[in-house]
């Protein structure tokens, strides 16, 4: 059972020590005192938080601002809500049901598990030039040296969609997004997301204690129209997918990225790109770097055509954020393995490397267009035209789950990726992974997707 705050403080004395700590009678200004409270260790662990309207009262807030105010810390994991016992202070190891555990995990053995989002290993490029170019694992000068191989950022800036300010090498694609979220933003700024969008970027986002807004997708990328609405209310960052966007399989038209970048440069916010394709989607770079370049990160990633266990991602931007995030790294693991660099550049220098990621790129292209022809024939019509994952919308998601799991077949539920709450239902299928019986497993997922009347309401 917890214990109440009232219990060691009176009403008054809790509103008190949070008005003290209070900058500003905001959503933001009061999550940040109730904040600074729980670290000073004036409120405790277990302790239990006065009704919102009791807060509201005392504060002269209004209980909308109170309830948003809240809303913040439980997404940071601050507090938690008991149900009918209210709010309460969250311990530090209070563990978090995360929208990316809930997207992937499963309740029974499955025969087929197309949930995963990662690439067919079958079709990554051989390593084996690769590591017999590498000789030793080199020892730097000093632990300040550039932590970017030289060789690596002159065919990494050779290859970039715009020219980039600065660039660096990090542990993947999450380890940038995290270092761009740690450096840029702040407990209660507000971002701007894709609806649907990545369940990673959404835990981070609300592990940082960020106001996340969704705009929806067409089939050329963000709405326009959306966007300029999300814009209005002062966002400090767009985040956006720029091709093979996961989980739909839209890219942004170039059209698109222009209208887009004229609506963000005439906003404050910074645009953050992540491209987690590069290599095997099938159509070509797009960025609002292009236009943009001194507002825009851009991030690639290599793990979905040389392989997740490479552990690399680049990353470019302004000058200082780069730099600031170089600091950040210089506190923990200070720099990317240039091991793994050397084999990189290797990979994406050599010939017959190359013509491998070029083959997988074909072959996951022909494993889309055949399992998107197959359900369109089944009636279920799905958009997106690249990459390795399926949007596929359904009557009933859970029915859906249910129906394939009992078949042995595993998909991700859609709910982890939406963030506005008009979504319909639809669950992701790594069509990457299906190399055989493409016939037989698209009949079982729109034998699924229709199940529960869908068919029946004549959408």
């Amino acid at each position: 059972m917890s214990q109440t705050a009232g219990a060691r403080m009176t009403l008054r004395e809790v509103v008190s020590e949070i008005e003290q700590r209070m900058a500003e009678p905001t959503a933001k200004g009061l999550a940040l005192a109730v904040s600074r409270a729980v670290r000073e260790q004036v409120l405790r662990s277990g302790d239990r938080l006065p009704p919102i309207r009791d807060v509201a009262r005392e504060l002269t807030l209004s209980p909308t601002t109170v309830s948003s105010a809240w809303g913040l810390l439980t997404r940071a994991g601050t507090l938690r809500t008991e149900g009918r016992r209210g709010t309460v202070v969250a311990g530090a190891s209070t563990p978090r049901d995360g929208r990316y555990q809930r997207a992937l995990e499963h309740q029974t053995e499955l025969t087929l598990d197309l949930s995963t989002g990662v690439p067919d290993e079958a079709l990554l490029p051989g390593l084996a030039r690769a590591l017999a170019a590498v000789t030793t694992a080199g020892t730097p000068r000093s632990y300040l040296d550039d932590p970017v191989l030289p060789e690596l950022a002159e065919v990494l800036v050779g290859s970039w969609p715009y020219p980039p300010p600065a660039i660096a090498v990090v542990d993947g694609a999450m380890d940038a997004l995290d270092l761009v979220i740690r450096v840029g933003l702040r407990f209660g700024d507000r971002v701007v997301v894709e609806h649907p969008a990545f369940p990673p970027l959404l835990d981070l986002l609300e592990a940082a204690g960020v106001e996340v807004v969704g705009v929806p997708l067409d089939e050329g990328g963000m709405v326009p129209d959306a966007l300029a609405e999300a814009l209005g209310g002062g966002p400090q960052a767009v985040f956006l997918q720029p091709r093979a966007q996961n989980p739909t399989g839209v890219s942004m038209t170039p059209g698109r990225a222009r209208a887009l970048a004229a609506l963000i440069g005439a906003s404050e916010a910074v645009v953050v790109e992540d491209d987690s394709t590069y290599g095997i989607a099938g159509t070509a770079d797009v960025s609002l770097g292009t236009t943009l370049p001194g507002r825009t990160v851009h991030v690639r990633s290599f793990s979905k055509s040389y392989g997740p266990d490479l552990r690399l991602a680049a990353l470019s931007g302004p000058e200082d954020l780069v730099g600031e995030v170089r600091r950040l790294r210089q506190l923990g693991q200070g720099w990317s393995s240039r091991l793994l660099q050397r084999v990189l550049h290797h990979l994406l220098t050599d010939d017959e490397s190359r013509a491998e990621v070029a083959a997988a790129r074909a072959e996951y292209a022909r494993r889309r267009r055949a399992f998107v022809a197959a359900l369109t024939a089944r009636r279920v019509p799905v958009g997106g035209t690249d990459g390795i994952n399926v949007w596929v919308p359904v009557a009933d998601q859970a029915a859906a789950l249910v129906r394939l799991a009992s078949r042995g077949i595993g998909v991700a539920p859609g709910g982890p990726f939406a963030v506005l709450p008009e979504e319909t239902d639809h669950v992701r299928v790594t069509v990457g992974l299906l190399e055989h019986d493409l016939e037989q497993v698209a009949d079982e997922i729109a034998g699924a997707a229709l199940a529960g009347g869908w068919g029946a309401r004549g959408r």
